[in-house]
């Protein structure tokens, strides 16, 4: 049996399940903007009864241990996954974010939010620049800024949106908790 599957029962059934959905979330990761690795990590901490050092990962899945270190970092400060102590044990050992709704939002708000955010300000500091510059405008600019103006409100009308269903469904997750 291969180091990924190393506290799996002798079942083939078991390993082909585990490497599918280490590799599957490897994949949804990638496709959401963060790396196939984190993914990966987060998978053989979720599928792992007990909690894993970062050698035990660097093992599992077989990467660095300088690439499992620095990806755990971050999903860690996203609250993915959580430092656990194990006892007479000094590494680090990790366990995964079971609460779905808490990963959820903390994704949410630490990132797609903030993206929305800064969208509708450099959104409306170019719609403030432009209405104020009509004035010093010849006739074509004018109707030019104009038309600017307009598809800016459209983009602002369509983030605005964006933000009030991102904070409904964070206050949704935060609700669940």
């Amino acid at each position: 049996m291969d180091d990924s599957t190393s506290n799996l029962p002798p079942n083939t059934t078991f390993s082909t399940v585990n490497t599918s959905i280490i590799e599957g979330l490897g994949q949804l990761a990638s496709y959401f903007g963060f790396t196939k690795v984190m993914g990966q990590l987060f998978g053989a901490l979720m599928l792992s009864p007990e909690p894993l050092s970062l050698d035990d990962l660097m093992d599992r899945l077989g990467i660095s241990k300088a690439s499992v270190s620095t990806n755990m970092r971050t999903l860690e400060h996203m609250g993915i996954v959580r430092e656990v102590w194990v006892k007479d044990d000094r590494r680090k050992y990790y366990r995964a974010e079971s609460d779905f709704w808490r990963i959820l939002t903390n994704i949410l708000s630490s990132r797609e939010l903030r993206d929305v955010n800064q969208a509708l300000k450099v959104l409306d500091d170019n719609a403030a620049q432009l209405q104020k510059g009509i004035p010093a405008m010849g006739d074509e600019e004018q109707k030019l800024a104009e038309f600017y103006i307009e598809r800016l409100s459209q983009l602002q009308e369509f983030f605005r949106l964006a933000q009030m269903l991102l904070m409904s469904i964070i206050q949704h997750a935060q609700d669940q908790t």
